[in-house]
């Protein structure tokens, strides 16, 4: 049974693309994750293939920098199995590797790199490089603004709309909204809300996802309005997709 914990949330948390650097070499994995960070990105840093396995299945985020020869299970065999999965099938990859031959080049774009970077490389390049995937891949995490339907979320601002009235929603609820928001039509369970919206640092009761759940629909809907955030029993909660087409 979970004990009932501090409810901190962290300020931001789910505004920034998140990074996953796959790299076995700790000076060059500590380089990018100091010039991600520098760029605006949450950076994590992952030295072993088969623990990048399960960091991506737990929380996939939103581009991998990923090494060609790693310890556990290589580069080219973790991209592989990403494109076998529905949930990856399309999440931005950057292929690292000492390899530059042709032949290599294309055997890494073939099993679904998209795309190939050759050490030892420019470290201003390969940040442009995952400012274009992130743009061309998820627009959403890098606007100003979200928005579905009558419902409208500014970042800079802070600031939620529905139609003509302004939402007034605590910090967590907003975050939440923004995650959600990002993500339309995903299912999210209470423990993947806790990692994305609160952080993996912060530990507190799973319970504490449903009160805010509970607080943003308060906000979002009135009347006989549609409540745009779904239940999945048995399974979490997600932002329902068709919202604003139908």
């Amino acid at each position: 049974m979970n004990e009932t914990r501090r409810d901190i949330p962290r300020a931001g948390a789910s505004k920034l693309p998140r990074i996953l650097v796959v790299e076995d070499e700790a000076d060059l994995a500590l380089l990018l994750s100091y010039n991600l960070e520098a760029e605006g990105y949450s950076a994590e840093t992952v030295e072993r293939g088969d623990e990048a396995e399960l960091r991506l299945v737990e929380s996939p985020p939103d581009l991998v920098i990923l090494d060609w020869m790693l310890p556990g299970v290589s580069g080219l065999e973790i991209c592989r199995r990403l494109r076998a999965r529905e949930a990856t099938r399309t999440l931005p990859v950057i292929m690292l590797t000492a390899r530059g031959e042709e032949s290599e080049r294309v055997r890494g774009l073939s099993v679904g790199a998209d795309d190939y970077v050759v050490k030892p490389f420019s470290v201003p390049e390969l940040m442009a490089r995952v400012r274009a995937l992130l743009r061309r891949s998820r627009p959403e995490r890098i606007a100003d603004r979200l928005t579905a339907g009558d419902i409208d979320l500014d970042r800079e601002t802070r600031r939620v709309r529905r139609g003509a009235r302004d939402l007034h929603l605590g910090p967590t609820e907003f975050r939440l909204l923004e995650y959600l928001l990002e993500r339309r039509g995903r299912v999210f369970s209470r423990a993947q809300l806790l990692d994305g919206v609160w952080g993996q640092s912060v530990e507190i009761d799973e319970r504490t996802v449903d009160v805010h759940i509970g607080r943003l629909r308060k906000a979002l809907s009135r009347g006989r309005e549609r409540d745009p955030i779904r239940t999945v029993r048995g399974a979490g909660y997600s932002f329902d997709e068709t919202y604003g087409k139908i």
